[in-house]
């Protein structure tokens, strides 16, 4: 998990969309998200700026779920 970041956190199911994740970090005034696999368990954390990054890059899709981003799967050209 990113440094800093309360533990407590919102929490998100990793198979979210970026667009959806984007979406609710805005309604909930919040610069980050905590990311929960399918058992609930923690595997990372995802920011807002680290979202924009992908949502601007030219491979970026509407499909991208938050854990490809978190897998290194979708990293932009530039990265």
């Amino acid at each position: 998990m990113a440094e800093g970041l309360d533990a407590s956190g919102p929490r998100v199911r990793d198979d979210m969309t970026v667009e959806v994740a984007l979406s609710l970090m805005a309604g909930a005034r919040v610069e980050y998200l905590l990311l929960c696999d399918g058992d609930d368990q923690l595997t990372g954390s995802i920011t807002r700026a680290e979202l924009a990054v992908h949502r601007g890059s030219s491979t970026y899709t509407d499909r991208i779920r938050l854990r490809d981003i978190a897998s290194g799967a979708h990293r932009p050209a530039s990265a």
